[in-house]
Parts: C-alpha cells; structure tokens; sequence
C-alpha cells in the first residue's frame, strides 16, 4: 500500500471499528463498553488532580485571605462545579453518550457544532496552557526561550502520544500520578507552614498578600467555577463509562471536591509563602532530592492533565465531524502546543473568560433532558433530531449575555447558567405553540413516523 493510500485509510473513517473501539465517539456506548468503578474512580483522581488547582489556589492566595475567606470560595466555586458536574454526569450514565451526542439532542444534528466547536477551542485553549506551565516547570524563567520552547514542544507530543491510545492511556498515566502528587502535595503543604514560622505566622503572611489584588467573595467563586466548568460541562465522557449510578456520581465528586479543593488549598499556600503556584520552585531550594520528587509530581499533574484536556475535546470532535479519533488527536495536540508557546501567561484572562460565557452552554442542555425528555432519551432518537434547535440557541445566547450584566451579590457564571434554564423552557414551549418542530417526536411525526417509545 503507497504512502498516499495509507494516509487515506488513516484518516477515513470506519464507522465499525470506531463503535467497537473502548472510546466509541460515534454512538452510546453498548455494555461490554463500559468499565468497572476502580479504574474509573482512580481515572477521576487522576483528571482531578490537574495543575488547574495550583494556579487557582495561587490567584486566590494574592486575593482573599486564607481562613475563612479562601477555603469558603473554594469549597463554593468546587460545589457548584459539582453540582453542573453531576447533573451532567448522571446524564452521561444514563444514555452512555458523550457530550457530542448529548448536545446534539440539546441543540440538533447541525446545530450541535456551536456548543462542541466553541467548547473545543476552550479545550484546546487549556492544553495550550497545560504545554506552556510543563515548559516553565523545567526551564524555570522565560529569560530562556530556547529551553522553555524546546520542553514546551516535547511535553505536546507526549500529551498527543499519550491520548492516542484513548481512555486506557488516560488509566495508565493517572495511577502512579496519584500517589506521588499526594505526597508531594502533603510536603509542600507542611514546608510552606514552616516557612512561614507556624500557623499564626502562616495567617499574617495571608493578610498581607491578599492585599495585592484583592477580590471581593463573588468574584473569588466566579474565579473558581471558571477554572472547571469546562469540565464540569464534559462530564459525561468519563460518567458515561460507569455500570453503576453511584460511581457516575463520584467521578464529579472526586475530581472536584477532593482533588481541586486540596491542590487549591497547596497552590494558595505556595502563592502566599514563596509567591508562586509551583511548588517546583520551591522545592528545587531545599536540594536536589526534594526538589526532583517536587519537579516530578509537577511533571505528572500536568501530564494527567495535559492528556485529560486533549481527550475531551477529541470525543466531541469525533462524534460531531465524524472522523477517526486518532486523527482529531493529532490535530488538537499539534494545535494546543502552539497555543503552548505564547498563552501561558495569559491564563487569568482565559479563566475568566471560561466563567462567563461556559456555563450556559449546558443549561439548555439540562432542561431538554431532565425537564423535557424526563431523562428518556435513546438512540433511537438520534436518528429523527432536528438540523436545528432554536431554544436552545436563545436560551444560550441570554445566558451568556446576562454574565455580563451580573449584579456584584450574584456569582455571573452561575446567573448565566440558570438564565439560559430559564430562558430556553419559555422559548421551547412558545415555539412548540407555533408550531415549531422542536423534538424528535415532532420531526417523526412530521415525517409520517410513529415515535419511538
């Protein structure tokens, strides 16, 4: 076979071998397809763990003082995450889709490439970030460019070659991550107390550096929801694995109120003790022994989450342009190390920006299953969606438009997501009134069908 005839196969897609494949982006999933609870419960640590929560903890820590105010914003913030995440997660359980295939029931065949374009490039967005803080792990200052360009590059091609094996290398990476970045973690957190000359001491250092870019409570939340919503929203391609209820649950639960909540808590003591997220830094100046355990945790986290932001939007991807997974993962990774080189610094803006304009994404989404479809969606309604589902477009576009007339005593993220709630039921219900062909029922009805049951 030629060059040009293998390049063909490699990027036609074969339907069949997709479906069979452990990721299957194009259709739920059958149930020899699912897994058990503790790889995906030790998958969840993994994705939980994610350099995310060093850098929001960090931001925080120059922002509001630790105790209450900055372990209450974020329990908050990783509480609503939980909750987006949950909802999301038990929908994802329940119909083994994932978010390409959920979107399309919320926003229609056509219209699903809105929501799962726009949440790819948000994705694609933090893999660029993810590449960026590797490269800075290891070289340290930007004053090097060669070396941080260099180790940037080399940690995209190994997130791209990691993901290509799909949810198993995800498994694989995610084990040994685990119990050295909970050591780690634990370490810096005492080193940090000590440093600081004791709790007390710890305290008063706290006071001080929340007076440098101080933020009032709702923003220190907004900040938090921000730093995961995309992946509270993506949920489902973790849940829609689970054989149980429980454990589609305790994916969310785990990543958000566990894993985030403490790598908050170890990034905020870090940025308030010796001024910087990365426990790298620090380490590497007690000597070469705790300071190479300190760069290999670091190396980790971001590796688990370096893969975890390219899994994602690969499966949406797939299932909405229908093209092989291995292809989506070449082309997400090579465009997240690009990113890599230059987005990096300008992570305060990107979470912020997640924060706004995310959330109501799925808040149509939520309605259509929970409210609409009572949570009896099947994929024999897959195949009589609409092109388009107006409602949804409304009620998301208002919700993301209100974020930016939020009130200051009501967090603009979470105002968003109940707006485009509300705003697509109204929407929905008036269209349905006129007329509209609005669900799968109504097009098969239209068509001369009788609606599946």
């Amino acid at each position: 076979m030629s060059f040009t005839a293998k390049l063909k196969a490699w990027w036609t897609l074969d339907e069949q071998a997709e479906q069979q494949s452990a990721d299957n982006p194009l259709a739920p999933l059958s149930d020899d397809q699912r897994r058990d609870a503790l790889p995906l419960l030790t998958l969840a640590f993994g994705w939980g763990f994610l350099v995310t929560g060093l850098l929001v903890g960090a931001g925080l820590g120059k922002s509001v003082s630790f105790w209450p105010d900055l372990v209450t914003a974020s329990f908050v913030g990783n509480f609503i995450n939980f909750v987006i995440g949950g909802l999301v997660g038990y929908m994802g359980f329940r119909t083994a889709c994932n978010s390409g295939l959920l979107y399309r029931f919320g926003f229609g065949n056509v219209g699903a490439y809105l929501p799962v374009i726009f949440l790819a490039l948000l994705l694609i967005g933090w893999q660029g970030i993810v590449v960026g803080a590797f490269g800075y792990a290891w070289a340290q200052l930007f004053a090097s460019p060669f070396a941080f360009y260099f180790i940037a590059i080399f940690a995209g091609i190994l997130y791209t070659a990691t993901t290509y094996f799909g949810i198993r290398g995800l498994e694989v990476v995610s084990v040994p991550a685990v119990v050295i970045l909970v050591f780690v973690g634990l370490y810096a957190m005492y080193a940090n107390i000590v440093d600081a000359g004791g709790w007390n001491g710890f305290l008063a250092l706290s006071q001080d550096a929340a007076a440098q870019e101080p933020m009032t409570m709702v923003q220190a939340i907004n900040f938090v929801v921000g730093s995961w919503i995309a992946g509270a929203i993506v949920m489902a391609e973790y849940t829609r694995f689970a054989k149980k209820a429980w454990v589609a649950l305790a994916i969310p639960f785990i990543v958000l109120i566990i894993s985030q909540w403490f790598l908050q808590i170890v990034g905020s003591m870090g940025g308030i003790v010796a001024g910087t997220y990365d426990f790298t830094t620090y380490m590497l100046q007690q000597g070469m022994i705790i300071g190479g355990i300190g760069l290999i945790g670091m190396s980790l986290a971001l590796w688990t989450t370096g893969d975890a932001n390219l899994y994602l939007p690969v499966i949406q991807l797939s299932s909405v342009f229908r093209k092989p997974r291995h292809v989506m993962v070449v082309i997400c990774g090579v465009l997240g190390t690009i990113l890599g080189l230059g987005i990096y610094e300008r992570f305060m803006d990107w979470i912020n920006l997640l924060a706004n304009i995310t959330p109501p994404l799925i808040g149509p989404v939520i309605m259509s299953y929970y409210v609409i479809g009572r949570m009896n969606w099947t994929q024999e309604q897959l195949e009589h969606l609409p092109a388009w589902h107006p409602p949804a477009f409304i009620g998301y576009f208002a919700g993301a438009a209100s974020t930016f007339f939020a009130p200051d005593w009501i967090i603009a993220s979470l105002l968003g997501l109940i707006v485009s709630m509300i705003v697509y039921l109204l929407a929905y219900y008036l269209l349905a009134a006129l007329g509209w062909h609005v669900t799968p029922e109504q097009v098969q009805k239209q068509k001369g069908q009788q609606p599946a049951e």
